[in-house]
């Protein structure tokens, strides 16, 4: 099993911006928790940290390319805006999982519509790294089953 972890604008900055709402843990730690999960469980992940649509988009793009069974996404802010990650989701049809570090639903008005949730399998949020480590046990159980 193969997947790609995409992980949104600012989501780079990790560790340093904003610890009251995305937490103390650095990209690079996030990363190291997925692949260690990834090993005990058999799969291989590509991991993948733009700030610019474009890329995102084209990354997306290349998953069946790149034997990708599956995606686990963290669109950041292009969660709101993005009509573009959102038709590159729909066009791979790959299984998708979207994963937030907090809970959108509990934040500003305009972070609670999400355009990429029509087109994903389901969507974790507000559990801070441990998102990322759930959406990653749910793609797991979605691939073999």
């Amino acid at each position: 099993m193969k997947i790609l972890v995409v992980h949104g604008p600012n989501l780079n900055l990790l560790g340093q911006r904003e610890a009251d709402i995305y937490g103390e843990t650095t990209l690079e730690e996030i990363n190291q928790r997925l692949n260690e999960k990834a090993k005990e469980n058999g799969v291989t992940l590509e991991t993948f940290q733009s700030n610019h649509e474009g890329e995102i988009v084209d990354e997306i793009g290349k998953s069946k390319e790149n034997e990708i069974q599956a995606i686990l996404i963290n669109p950041a802010a292009y969660t709101h805006t993005s009509i573009a990650i959102r038709d590159a989701l729909a066009a791979v049809s790959i299984p998708t999982v979207e994963i937030h570090l907090s809970n959108v639903y509990a934040r500003e008005e305009f972070r609670h519509k999400s355009l990429i949730s029509p087109v994903v399998h389901g969507q974790v949020c507000g559990f801070g790294v441990n998102s990322y480590m759930l959406g990653l046990d749910a793609l797991i159980d979605l691939l073999k089953s």
